[in-house]
């Protein structure tokens, strides 16, 4: 053997030693002794040259988890690319200077303030506790929330709280292993169109800047005391709130069998307490899916939105002969909806586009009918990736109407909004409350329209007919391509770029804009957009929480009486299925 034979050899005996050396420096420091010792055991495992154990290093300890604007994600675990106590301590540090650095500059003596939430997922409540131990080391006057509560009530309070940020633990809709940090800024801490909501450029890269420079664990102070934690009343304070956007006096009905699910999340009570407050006392909760559970055992993925996850809400519906299924995802923020279609008879969820002109037509009609007119409903929002539909019923109600990046960071962000929505079952129906999505508060409203359409012998889907008459069938689908090497998102976006498709579905492409240039409306993101002749949209963007390629189509077919609307749907599905197959070609899958 010569030495440039034995050289990769050589240097993949380094590569380990320098892996298990840094996962025994991690053990030593870590203050989870459970993480601690089960690192230990993988390093063990590794010296003995145990592939697995390698693989399991090399995936914790080759990078370190980035802060962005979704805050931190990731799978929990030992080492610096997963979520644990050393990288969440480091984290708070890092927030904690940001705050006192920026209040700071508002006026000598300001004292930040800041309040920190968490749901029921593994360690959210260890995350979010000793993250309120490093903000009050570090001076900052901080709030805990009394328990594991839904996102929304998290970004309520940094408003009715008027803190300068704010800190939710939670990974959303994402599987059980994962946990995240999500942070939302308020008060001093940025302009008043932010205040209570998620972050955006630049404040990712400056806070991730303040926690590049925090030292070593033992740099970071911990208090063993000095913060509040909150009184139940303020869950009482936002259901009261939410509750009062109900508007019986314009909408009396509340006459609705409704089935709900938490999907094992912490939205449960607070949205049976929200919609029976309202009126509506026909709730009945999916018992196997009724209380928190960081498991989440009945799904494989606690997302609305995967197929099966409602499977046991619709068969409760069933049985039950109820009039509509309300699902939250386990933080609460996001809200699905099913019922039963008049055409099949068959039990559908309807598609977040769908509900999001649902609400937005329901919105308009709710500050139209007022006693006192107004000569605006306000601004409407919605993601560039939703339908175009919202922006019709807008326009049609005099109302003027945005299009956003992907995100509700940048929908809350709307000067004037009085609602926005994207397709991926977020909506705000109340900025003034929670500028952010919130799937209680949605969740109250649909509930509202449902039992309106009930009473005068309608459904949901009736609803929708009449706005699609209106303004056109729109019809939209996604196709989502879940990777394991996030290098071929990269790959697949640089094909479509250097040999950019000439039409889908038959319909050549009139107009191409690639969303990474930026433009006057919206700022830069990795993204392909696509305008054929015949009006239909294809969108083609990586996930910004997941490793997915996600494309977004959408075709609009004039209609002009209900006796078209069913050839119109055929129609529209059909196109959907040929841009679907040519999409497919273009990525070459």
């Amino acid at each position: 053997m010569t030495s440039s034979d034995a050289a990769p050899e050589s240097s993949n005996t380094v590569q380990v030693d320098q892996l298990i050396s840094a996962a025994r420096t991690w053990a030593r420091q870590d203050p989870d002794p459970v993480t601690a010792a089960a690192l230990e055991e993988l390093a063990d495992q590794a010296a003995e040259g145990i592939p697995a154990a390698r693989q399991q290093l090399e995936d914790s300890f080759n990078g370190t988890l980035q802060f962005g604007t979704a805050g931190l994600r990731a799978a929990l675990g030992p080492g610096p690319n997963r979520m644990n106590r050393v990288v969440v301590r480091r984290a708070a540090a890092g927030f904690a200077a940001f705050l006192n650095d920026a209040v700071s500059a508002s006026g000598p003596g300001s004292r930040p303030r800041v309040v920190v939430g968490y749901d029921a997922r593994h360690n959210s409540d260890v995350f979010a506790t000793e993250s309120a131990a490093v903000f009050a080391a570090a001076g900052i006057e901080t709030f805990l929330m009394p328990s594991a509560l839904p996102t929304p009530l998290l970004a309520y309070a940094v408003r009715a709280l008027d803190c300068d940020g704010g800190v939710m633990v939670t990974a959303s809709h994402n599987p059980p292993q994962d946990n995240g940090y999500k942070v939302y800024l308020g008060g001093r801490a940025v302009e008043e169109s932010g205040r209570g909501a998620q972050i955006v450029a630049p404040y990712d890269a400056r806070i991730a800047g303040y926690i590049e420079a925090v030292g070593g664990l033992e740099d970071i102070a911990l208090a063993g005391d000095g913060w509040t934690v909150l009184p139940e009343s303020i869950a009482d304070d936002y259901r009261a709130a939410v509750v009062a956007l109900a508007d019986p006096g314009r909408f009396p009905a509340r006459e609705l069998k409704i089935v709900l699910t938490p999907m094992h999340g912490v939205g449960g009570d607070t949205a049976v307490s929200v919609l029976k407050d309202a009126g509506f006392h026909d709730v009945t909760l999916v018992e196997e899916q009724a209380l928190p559970d960081p498991d989440f055992p009945t799904v494989s993925f606690p997302n609305p939105e995967e197929p099966g996850a409602l499977d046991l809400a619709l068969a409760a519906a069933g049985r039950l002969d109820a009039d509509i299924v309300l699902a939250n995802d386990p933080d609460a923020d996001r809200a699905a909806v099913a019922a039963r279609d008049p055409e099949s008879g068959a039990w559908r969820m309807l598609r977040g586009d769908e509900v999001g002109a649902l609400l937005g037509a329901h919105v308009v009609t709710r500050s139209l009918a007022g006693s006192e007119p107004v000569e605006s409903p306000g601004v409407f929002a919605n993601s560039i990736v939703s339908s175009r539909l919202l922006a019709r019923i807008a326009a049609a109600a005099g109302a003027a109407h945005e299009e956003t990046l992907t995100g509700f960071k940048w929908i809350s962000r709307v000067p004037g909004l009085v609602y926005g929505y994207e397709e991926a079952l977020g909506y705000c129906v109340a900025p003034e409350l929670v500028r952010d999505k919130d799937g209680i508060s949605a969740s109250l409203l649909i509930a509202e329209l449902a039992a309106a359409a009930k009473a005068a012998g309608q459904t949901v889907f009736d609803t929708l007919d009449e706005l699609y008459l209106m303004h056109g069938l729109h019809a939209s689908d996604q196709l989502s391509i879940r990777v394991a090497d996030l290098g071929l998102l990269d790959a697949m976006m640089n094909r479509l770029r250097s040999d950019p498709p000439e039409g889908f579905g038959g319909s050549a492409v009139e107009q191409f804009t690639d969303l990474s240039e930026g433009s006057e409306h919206l700022p830069p993101t990795d993204g392909l957009l696509y305008l054929t002749r015949d009006q239909s949209r294809v969108i083609i963007r990586p996930s910004g929480t997941e490793p997915k390629l996600k494309c977004y189509l959408e075709v609009i077919v004039p209609v002009e009486s209900a006796a078209e609307l069913p050839e119109a749907r055929a129609a529209a599905r059909a196109s959907l299925d040929r841009i679907l197959a040519d999409v497919r070609e273009a990525l070459g899958l």
